[in-house]
């Protein structure tokens, strides 16, 4: 009986997750030759196909994907074991590692972590990615866990832990003693416009309410980073949809007026986990925390 080489394995599980052999050689720094020869190899002593071989496609076969969920759970659990024992085996004292949303707003992450920073026997590290590397970062077990405005769906592949914290309303902003109502009526038509993406929930939200009052925009500016909007909102003379933490500092300063705050519409936090077989002995209190926080305030 062949035992199972976790080598080949190993690069089965990234050929399998980045779906492109010429990509996973070059990540891996290997040939592309000699990586195909390695899941070949993996092949003949599992006795099965793994992939189905389409020119230079390839596809998980329904043996591949059996294989991928076993190969991702492995794998995880030797990340989780690498930073159990990075951290001197005693997870009491180890450092609390939280992913943040790069685009999210800095007023809004700073509001939710500061009664951590309170905790005097942690230590934390704030790593800043974009979506897909911070859900990439939590399957590896890099991070505690992770702070985003997108809410995440579990899969056959990835079961997420996603728990709402807080929510901001989402209001209309601009230069200050503009002649305009708190309804957003025909006097909104004549104004310019600084906007979140299309791919946004929040440009959603916006778009059905200009939709239902019939309401054209001229667009001057789109930007999917908050601090981007923030600084377009201060210098651009046009009005601006945000959260409105994220331009707190000008309206208390009086740069930026509110004008509208619009109905049913938040910038939503959600912390995410993952499920693992040891955690930090302080995460659930400190989520916990976190929660309890959220519920006084939504």
């Amino acid at each position: 009986m062949n035992r199972l080489n976790y080598h080949h394995l190993y690069y089965f599980w990234q050929v399998a997750k980045i779906g492109n052999l010429t990509k996973t050689a070059e990540q891996l720094h290997v040939s592309q030759s000699a990586l195909s020869a390695q899941i070949k190899q993996l092949e003949q002593n599992l006795g099965i196909s793994l992939f189905n071989r389409t020119g230079r496609q390839l596809t998980l076969t329904e043996s591949g994907h059996h294989t991928l969920r076993y190969a991702e759970d492995i794998f995880s659990k030797g990340a989780e074991l690498e930073q159990l024992l990075a951290s001197g085996l005693d997870p009491e004292h180890a450092t609390i590692r939280i992913g943040t949303l790069a685009t999210m707003s800095r007023n809004f992450i700073e509001a939710l972590i500061a009664p951590l920073l309170s905790q005097g026997d942690c230590r934390f590290i704030f790593k800043s990615m974009d979506q897909a590397k911070l859900l990439n970062a939590l399957a590896d077990h890099q991070l505690d866990f992770a702070l985003t405005n997108i809410a995440v769906l579990g899969s056959n592949k990835q079961l997420w832990q996603s728990q709402l914290l807080a929510h901001q309303p989402v209001v209309i902003v601009g230069p200050p003693n503009l002649a305009l109502s708190g309804d957003l009526n025909a006097q909104y038509q004549r104004q310019n416009w600084v906007l979140p993406t299309v791919e946004s929930p929040l440009r959603t939200s916006f778009d059905a309410l200009c939709a239902h009052y019939q309401l054209k925009t001229n667009v001057v500016a789109e930007a999917d980073d908050m601090a981007m909007l923030r600084l377009l909102a201060r210098d651009s003379g046009a009005l601006a949809v945000l959260p409105k933490i994220v331009v707190e500092d000008e309206l208390k300063s009086g740069v930026l007026q509110q004008y509208l705050e619009l109905p049913n519409s938040y910038e939503n936090c959600y912390a995410l986990t993952v499920p693992r077989q040891r955690t930090h002995p302080k995460l659930a209190s400190l989520l916990a925390m976190l929660g309890a926080q959220a519920t006084a305030t939504l």
